[in-house]
C-alpha cells in the first residue's frame, strides 16, 4: 500500500514524454526507474526523453490516470548510455535534428556524441547528411538547451520552481542566468513574479549585501505591487520610505538613493497628490497618465456643439411611448451634441431607458455603435436590457494569451476598433490598465459613453476610474437621481438608496407585498439552517421557482462557516446530492457532479466552446471569462472531463482546466458585481471586518431584481451602513485630469 503523502525520491531514465504544456513548465513523463515505469507529473517541461533525472515528491491518485508521482523537485542530468543519448537527441530538443540523423551521430560517436557536439562540432560533418551549416546549428541548439538546463537546474537547486525559470528564459534568453546571479531580485519583476521573500532568500545564499540597492529597489516595488493588489495606483513616499527602512534595516539615505535610481531609470514615477509626493509603478503611471491625456484631448475635440436635439428626443418619445424626465433629456442631448458622457445613477433611476434612447439616436445618425461590459454576465445583462449586441471588453479588444503570462490585445492604436461610438456599461468594474487598453483602441473622435454606478464596488484590479472621472469635475457627467414611480414601490430600490446615503433601513418590515426581508441569525448553524430552508423549500414552493436557475446566494467572504466554501458544500448536498446515475469527478479538493452550478474564476481565452444557433446549426468560438456562471451537463470520469454549459456555450473541461472552476451555489459579492438575479439571499456573518462596509452592502443589495432576503446580524447590517470609508483608494487619475483640464471647468449636470 503506497502512502500518497510520504515524500519519496525516484531516479531513472525518461522513457517518453506524455504531455508538455506550451504555456507553462507543466509536463507528464514516463520514468524508467529500473524496477518499474512510473508516470510522473510536475514542472517537467524541460525534461527530454533519454535523460537521467532524480525527482522528489509524493504519489497522488488522479481521477483519470490513476496513481501518479507528483514531482516537486527535479534534478536533471544528461544521459550517459548510447541509447539514452539517441533518445535525447531525437526527442526534438534540438530543432531540426531528425531521428535518423541523430541515430547516425550516435552510431559514429557513441558515448562521446555530446562532447563532439559541444566542443568539436565540425566533426559532425563526417556524418552523412550534415553540412558545416547544419553542424553549427546542432552545436548552437545544444548550447541553448544547456543554458536553459543550467538556468532551471540552478533555480531548482535553490528551491525555485521551473515555472519561474521558463518565464525568465522567455524574457531574457541566454542572459537570464547571468542576470539572476548578479541580481536575484530581477526575478521579482512582473515578467517573472517571484515573491520578494524567495528572491531575498536566494540573494542571501549568493552573498548579496543587505543594503544592496537592488534589494532596496525590489522591496519598494514589492510594496507598490501589494498596494496595487488592494486597488491603489500610488503610495505616499513617506509610507514607502518608513516601511522599506523598517523591514530591510537600511538608512533613510540608502532608501532615497535607491529611489532616485529607479526614478532616473523611469521604472518608478513620482506624482503629487493632494500636495504630497506619491510613488507609482511605471505600468500604473503610464495607464493613468494616458487616460488623463486621452480623455482631455477627446474633451477638446468633441466640444459641445450647443445643438438642441429636443425635437429629435420628442420624436423618440413618441415612437417608444416613453416620457423622459428632465435629466434624462439632458443626458441624451449631451450624448448627441458633445459625444462624451458619463451616465451614472442608482437603481430605478432610468439609466437603461436613457441608454436605449442614446443608442437608438446614434444609429439613426448612421453611426456604428459598439457596446461592451467588463464581464460576460454584465455584457449579457445589458444586451438583454437594450436589445443590442454587447461583448465583453476583452472579447471586443480581441484579447490574446501569450507565453509571458500577460493579456495582450489585438485591437490597439495600430489596429483600432471600427466604431463611431463606444458604450461601456458597469464602468465601476473597469480598472486603470483595462481602460487604457480601451482608449488605445478607439479613434480620438469616437463618441464615448460610460455608464455605471460609482457607489458600487470599484474594480478588483488597481484604479478607481469611474469615480475619479466623475470627481475630477472636468468631464461631462450626468447624474440620474429621480427614482421612477414603479421603482419607488420596490423596497430593494428604496433601501439601496438609503444605504448609499448612510441612512438607517427599517429591517422590521414583514408585509406580504415587500421584496426586501431581513432575517436575524447570529450563529453559523442558524445561518446555514435558514439558507437551506430558503433554498430547499420555502422560496421554491411559495414562488414556484428553481433554486438553481432563479436564486443566488451571495456572501462577503470565502472563508468561515458562512463563507462560500462551506455554503457551497451545504447547498450542493441539498440541491444536487450524490445519486445513482450522476457521475462526478474530484479536482483540487472539490467534487464536481452532473447538474452542479459552477463559475469560471479566471479568464481563459483559449478554451473552445460550441453553441446551437436559432436556425438549428452550430456556432463555435473560444474564451470563457472570469465570472461566467454555468451548469455541468456531463461528467465522464473515465476520460476525466466535464461538459459545462455557459448560457448556451458548451465547453469541455479536462481535469487540469477544472482548477479554474468553483461551485457557484454561493458566490462572493465581488464575483456577483455586474450580474442580477431574480431572487437573492445575502448572508452577513463571519470573515474579516475589512469586508463589511457600505459599498459592499449596497452592491449586494442591488444584485436582486424580484426579492432580496438578508440573513445575519442587525448590528452588523447597521455597522456596514455606517462604514463609509472602506472604498477609499489612492489613485492619481483625478488630479491628472484636473491638471490637464483645469480645475475651474465643472461640466457636471
Amino acid at each position: 500500500m503506497i502512502d500518497e503523502k510520504q515524500r519519496l525520491t525516484l531516479s531513472g531514465e525518461v522513457d517518453s514524454i506524455v504531455f508538455k504544456s506550451e504555456t507553462s513548465a507543466y509536463g507528464v513523463i514516463m520514468l524508467d526507474t529500473g524496477d518499474d515505469l512510473e508516470s510522473v507529473t510536475g514542472s517537467l517541461a524541460d525534461v527530454q526523453a533519454g535523460e537521467m533525472i532524480t525527482v522528489e515528491g509524493y504519489y497522488e491518485n488522479n481521477a483519470k490516470y490513476g496513481l501518479q508521482f507528483r514531482a516537486e523537485v527535479c534534478y536533471p542530468q544528461l544521459p550517459a548510455s548510447t541509447e539514452g543519448i539517441f533518445k535525447y537527441l531525437s526527442s526534438g530538443v534540438i530543432k531540426g535534428l531528425k531521428a535518423k540523423v541523430a541515430r547516425r551521430i550516435v552510431d559514429l560517436f557513441g558515448e562521446e556524441s555530446f562532447d563532439v557536439i559541444e566542443n568539436d562540432y565540425m566533426k559532425l560533418t563526417q556524418v552523412e547528411g550534415i553540412s558545416k551549416k547544419t553542424a553549427k546549428k546542432i552545436h548552437d541548439g545544444f548550447a541553448e538547451t544547456n543554458k536553459v538546463r543550467s538556468l532551471l537546474t540552478f533555480l531548482k537547486n535553490h528551491g525555485i520552481s521551473a515555472d519561474y525559470g521558463y518565464r525568465a528564459w522567455n524574457n531574457w534568453g541566454e542572459h537570464a542566468l547571468e542576470m539572476i546571479q548578479s541580481n536575484p531580485y530581477v526575478l521579482c519583476s512582473p515578467l517573472v513574479a517571484l515573491s520578494f521573500e524567495e528572491a531575498d532568500t536566494l540573494a542571501r545564499k549568493l552573498g548579496i549585501a543587505a543594503d544592496s540597492e537592488h534589494r532596496i529597489a525590489a522591496y519598494m516595488e514589492f510594496l507598490l505591487n501589494k498596494q496595487a493588489e488592494d486597488g491603489n495606483t500610488a503610495m505616499p513616499i513617506t509610507t514607502l520610505g518608513k516601511q522599506t527602512t523598517d523591514r530591510l534595516g537600511v538608512t533613510s539615505e540608502q532608501f532615497k538613493q535607491a529611489l532616485r535610481s529607479r526614478l532616473d531609470d523611469e521604472m518608478l514615477f513620482c506624482y503629487e497628490i493632494d500636495r504630497k509626493k506619491h510613488i507609482m509603478l511605471r505600468s500604473l503611471f503610464t495607464a493613468e497618465s494616458f487616460i488623463a491625456r486621452r480623455l482631455c484631448l477627446m474633451r477638446q475635440l468633441t466640444y459641445d456643439t450647443q445643438t438642441d436635439f429636443s425635437a429629435v428626443i420628442d420624436l423618440e418619445e413618441q415612437n417608444n411611448g416613453i416620457k423622459y424626465e428632465k435629466t434624462q433629456r439632458e443626458a441624451i442631448n449631451l450624448a448627441l451634441s458633445k459625444g462624451f458622457l458619463v451616465l451614472t445613477g442608482g437603481p430605478g433611476t432610468g439609466k437603461t431607458t436613457t441608454l436605449n434612447a442614446i443608442i437608438s439616436l446614434y444609429q439613426q445618425q448612421g453611426l456604428e455603435v459598439f457596446i461592451c461590459a467588463p464581464t460576460g454576465r454584465a455584457a449579457k445583462r445589458i444586451s438583454d436590457l437594450t436589445g443590442f449586441e454587447a461583448k465583453t471588453i476583452h472579447r471586443l479588444l480581441e484579447a490574446q494569451y501569450v507565453s509571458d503570462g500577460f493579456t495582450h490585445f489585438k485591437k490597439n492604436e495600430n489596429d483600432m476598433l471600427d466604431c463611431d461610438a463606444l458604450i461601456i456599461d458597469e464602468m465601476s468594474m473597469v480598472d486603470a490598465q483595462l481602460f487604457e487598453a480601451v482608449l488605445r483602441a478607439v479613434s480620438i473622435n469616437c463618441k464615448l459613453v460610460l455608464v455605471g454606478d460609482s457607489n458600487q464596488l470599484p474594480s478588483v484590479s488597481a484604479g478607481n476610474v469611474l469615480k475619479d472621472i466623475i470627481d475630477s469635475g472636468a468631464m461631462s457627467v450626468v447624474r440620474l437621481t429621480e427614482v421612477f414611480r414603479q421603482a419607488e414601490r420596490s423596497k430593494i430600490v428604496v433601501n439601496a438608496h438609503r444605504i448609499v446615503e448612510g441612512e438607517p433601513v427599517d429591517l422590521s418590515d414583514r408585509s406580504q407585498d415587500s421584496d426586501f426581508y431581513f432575517m436575524q441569525r447570529t450563529d453559523p448553524a442558524g445561518v446555514s439552517a435558514l439558507v437551506c430552508d430558503l433554498f430547499g423549500k420555502r422560496l421554491p414552493e411559495k414562488y414556484h421557482i428553481s433554486p438553481m436557475l432563479d436564486m443566488q446566494l451571495i456572501t462577503p467572504t470565502h472563508m468561515g462557516p458562512a463563507g462560500t466554501a462551506e455554503l457551497n458544500k451545504t447547498l450542493q448536498q441539498l440541491l444536487n446530492p450524490k445519486a445513482a446515475g450522476k457521475s462526478e469527478i474530484k479536482s483540487h479538493g472539490t467534487i464536481f457532479r452532473t447538474g452542479d452550478k459552477v463559475m469560471q474564476i479566471r479568464n481563459d481565452y483559449q478554451i473552445q466552446w460550441k453553441r446551437k444557433t436559432d436556425d438549428g446549426g452550430e456556432e463555435s468560438g473560444a474564451g470563457i471569462i472570469n465570472g461566467d456562471i454555468g451548469y455541468i451537463e456531463k461528467v465522464n470520469k473515465l476520460l476525466g472531463i466535464c461538459e459545462i454549459n455557459f448560457d448556451g456555450r458548451v465547453a469541455v473541461y479536462s481535469t487540469s482546466l477544472l482548477e479554474n472552476i468553483v461551485l457557484a451555489y454561493a458566490i462572493t459579492v465581488h464575483k456577483s458585481q455586474g450580474s442580477e438575479f431574480d431572487y437573492v439571499v445575502v448572508t452577513l456573518y463571519g470573515g474579516s471586518e475589512r469586508l463589511y462596509y457600505r459599498n459592499l452592502l449596497y452592491t449586494a443589495v442591488t444584485r436582486a431584481k424580484k426579492m432580496l432576503i438578508v440573513v445575519g446580524s442587525t448590528a452588523l447590517f447597521n455597522k456596514m451602513i455606517r462604514s463609509s470609508n472602506r472604498n477609499t483608494r489612492i489613485t492619481a487619475l483625478k488630479p491628472m485630469i484636473q491638471e490637464l483640464a483645469g480645475e475651474d471647468d465643472d461640466t457636471e449636470l
